[in-house]
């Protein structure tokens, strides 16, 4: 990989952290302060035996409602940046190689990519 698409890299991953720290950061002070998020009250999110996860909070409605500042949806969103960061990598990795037409390398990172994809999207579906 050359220097600048590692440095472009580096500074992508660094980024997605930041602001997926911000994000939950943000959260969970902003839920704190009201009590609750998405309509369940700290007691319900916080307990050992919540009902609330991922299978009851869709991750679009939450953050869709991101905006109007609701703290769970904020720390569902500073989530998915979070899971999209390393995403992003693989798919710069892929231009990177594809760039520098290494062609064994860019097959096995697309290969890589679609197992990411597979995994974040289908198996969770099917478990359903």
């Amino acid at each position: 990989m050359s220097m600048d698409m590692d440095s472009v890299i580096g500074t992508t991953l660094r980024i997605g952290v930041i602001i997926s720290i911000v994000l939950i950061s943000a959260g969970v002070a902003i839920m704190l302060a009201r009590g609750e998020g998405l309509g369940y009250s700290i007691n319900e999110i916080s307990s050992m035996r919540s009902p609330v996860n991922s299978s009851v909070i869709p991750v679009l409605s939450a953050v869709g409602h991101a905006a109007s500042l609701d703290g769970l949806s904020l720390i569902v969103l500073g989530l998915v940046v979070l899971i999209a960061t390393p995403v992003l990598r693989v798919l710069l990795g892929i231009a990177s190689f594809v760039m520098e037409k290494d062609w064994l390398y860019a097959v096995i990172t697309i290969i890589v990519f679609i197992d990411l994809m597979i995994a974040i999207f289908i198996i969770p579906a099917l478990l359903k």
